[in-house]
């Protein structure tokens, strides 16, 4: 039913074509920041939650170009940054193009 005002609010989660995945901690507040803007575009992304895996920080620092902070956001398997990035990335209007790319192109 709250699918109904989507277009209302400007929200078009049937365009969202992209494989988004981000690397957070449960409680780090740029973490749900960042999610609260993919959530608020209709994103379905996977989460990769790295609380204290150092395993899984390494593996997310050898994707993310050494960088070792959450959030770190993939978008079809470019790297974008974090929480800072993609709200720069959507105040410049560059996010939703990405969203709506397919992963193959």
């Amino acid at each position: 039913m709250l699918d109904f005002f989507n277009p209302i609010l400007g929200r078009h989660p049937e365009r969202i074509k992209a494989n988004v995945e981000i690397y957070t901690w449960q409680t780090c507040p740029y973490c749900i920041r960042a999610k609260m803007l993919l959530w608020w575009k209709g994103v379905n992304y996977t989460e990769y939650k790295i609380d204290g895996d150092e395993a899984a920080r390494n593996r997310m620092a050898e994707r993310a170009n050494g960088r070792r902070t959450v959030p770190q956001i993939f978008i079809n398997n470019q790297h974008l940054g974090g929480c800072d990035d993609i709200y720069s990335l959507d105040r410049q209007g560059q996010l939703d193009p990405l969203l709506t790319q397919p992963i193959n192109t």
